[in-house]
């Protein structure tokens, strides 16, 4: 038996061997086919994906291309609607100058009445005050006159009385028969 324990190993490597040598030309043969198939297919694989990066990036410059034009017009209108904002700011800046200008000439206008009105005012102020001042003076010259005109009557009936002018003479008398 022991002898067994050697052989069939042997008959066994041998067999395996026979069996190895043959279906390895085969094996190699089916593997390169394998190899050519797998390389066709990734190269299909590779053309594939090429082709569709080729039309992601297309389809991106699209995108962008497109993106850009509607910037550019979002851009364009917000300027534009700036310019009319800025034309309009102007315009109205011009019409509120003009504005100014015409209510400082008529403040002007009127500063200038206002001034010949006060001064006017003054001077009526004056001359109502200086009539008022001679009516005063002619108010005092009357009493001061009447008051001379009353003095001087008295003085006149106080001279009359004491005048001997003014006495009656005394009845004369008569002589007694």
């Amino acid at each position: 038996m022991k002898r067994s324990y050697y052989i069939v190993p042997i008959v066994a490597l041998a067999l395996f061997s026979a069996y190895y040598w043959q279906n390895s030309k085969a094996m190699e043969k089916k593997a390169e086919a394998q190899r050519i198939e797998n390389a066709r297919i990734q190269a299909e694989v590779d053309a594939k994906k090429q082709e569709a990066e080729r039309k992601a990036r297309e389809d991106a410059d699209r995108r962008i291309a497109e993106r850009e034009a509607l910037e550019k017009k979002k851009e364009d209108e917000k300027e534009a609607k700036k310019q009319a904002e800025l034309a309009k700011i102007t315009a109205d800046t011009d019409r509120y100058n003009a504005q100014l200008a015409d209510y400082n000439k008529q403040v002007a206008a009127a500063e200038k009445q206002l001034k010949d009105l006060r001064a006017e005012k003054e001077k009526l102020g004056r001359e109502s005050f200086d009539f008022a001042k001679k009516v005063e003076l002619a108010l005092i010259d009357k009493h001061n006159a009447e008051f001379q005109v009353q003095r001087m009557a008295e003085m006149v009936a106080k001279r009359a009385s004491e005048s001997t002018l003014t006495k009656m003479p005394a009845p004369p008398t008569t002589p007694a028969k």
